[in-house]
């Protein structure tokens, strides 16, 4: 097996600790010079928004904002950020994890108020965009509801478990993605790829059919839309062991923009650079599909249409491929499940459709 690079758990602490430092520092220091405290982030408003094609993703502009303690109706949202600073900063320290339900009940313990879950949700968001780095660098979590299985061996770096080790291919049910295993250190694989897979009963077709020996890859059940958490290990996957990722998802527009935002990531992430995987291919299930292999399917319904023209005016759509098969929904109105496969026999989709599509995969 292959021994990926340790350290790179502890590195990314060690950055976020020193951006949280100096957002307090630049408080301290306007304080002791005798001027308002502010800080500076980039707008997160739609007219912000850029499609950066090198990127493949949208990312912020150059407009930006200000959070000034001279502006009274800046007052709130600058101490919000100030005290989710030094939570943060608390978490990190003392290596703890938060959920964003936990953020908004742990401010009234400090007595910092929040109307409401939406409004610390915002300024969780704020930070993020005032750091540059996504909430689970500074430990607030989702909830976990993705798994990973495969021939891998994690070490966590979480305290009380540290140095301890874990094989992902251990449990047959595959083992949750959660924030002990989003910063646990890669040791050893013989993995070459990753498949993200939408729905959890073909994630354990795969795991049945021994997918993650048969083709080398570690498998990732991905619940729908992948948690950010989730995406973030995809993307350590990709970048850390250059371990290509492909995307499996129902042949409908949903599906469709599920494979995309692993991908490219989502409009209200755009001040993040860590939650995508552009070279990420999808794989299908293609609408083309449904006619290709015959396939019991459903016809679009109206909400279905309208999100396909939604989606062939959103630029990361742009690219044939992704052109062509949204225009193929809108032609034949048809979608299936990946479980469609099964009229065919239960291992039709690994033994056949699988290899079919790794093969393609070559001359993507």
């Amino acid at each position: 097996m292959s021994k990926p690079p340790k350290g790179v758990a502890e590195a990314r602490r060690k950055e976020v600790l020193e951006a949280l430092k100096q957002i307090g520092k630049s408080a301290y220091d306007a304080i002791y010079e005798g001027r308002f405290p502010e800080i500076s982030l980039p707008s997160r408003s739609v007219n912000n928004l850029v499609y950066d094609d090198e990127l493949k993703q949208f990312i912020l502009g150059d407009a930006r904002v200000k959070r000034s303690s001279r502006n009274v109706k800046h007052i709130r949202p600058y101490t919000q950020l100030l005290w989710l600073a030094f939570f943060a900063n608390q978490l990190v320290q003392e290596e703890r994890t938060s959920t964003l339900r936990d953020v908004f009940y742990s401010a009234q313990a400090f007595n910092m108020e929040f109307t409401d879950q939406s409004e610390s949700d915002e300024i969780i968001t704020d930070l993020e965009t005032a750091l540059m780095k996504a909430r689970e660098d500074f430990n607030v979590y989702p909830d976990e509801r993705s798994a990973i299985f495969g021939n891998m061996i994690i070490e966590y770096t979480k305290p009380g478990y540290e140095g301890k080790r874990q094989d992902l291919s251990s449990h047959p049910d595959g083992l949750m993605i959660g924030p002990a295993l989003t910063t646990a250190e890669f040791i050893e694989t013989d993995a070459e790829i990753v498949l993200a897979i939408e729905k959890g009963g073909l994630f354990t077709r795969f795991v049945e059919e021994k997918v993650h020996e048969r083709f080398k890859a570690l498998l990732i059940n991905t619940a729908g839309q992948p948690p950010r958490s989730t995406r973030y290990v995809i993307r350590r996957l990709n970048q850390e062991l250059n371990l290509p990722v492909y995307i499996f998802c129902d042949a409908d527009p949903w599906g469709a923009h599920i494979a995309m935002v692993i991908r490219s990531g989502s409009a209200n992430s755009a001040h993040l650079r860590e939650l995508t995987t552009p070279s990420a291919k999808w794989l299908g299930v293609y609408a083309s599909d449904i006619e290709k292999y015959k396939l019991p399917h459903d016809k679009l319904n109206e909400l279905d249409i309208k999100r396909v023209h939604e989606l062939l005016k959103d630029p990361r759509y742009t690219e044939k491929l992704w052109k062509e098969e949204l225009e193929t929904f809108l032609k034949y109105k048809k979608k299936a499940e990946q479980e469609a496969f099964s009229r065919y026999g239960l291992t039709y989709i690994v033994d056949k459709y699988l290899v079919d599509k790794l093969e393609q995969a070559k001359s993507m």
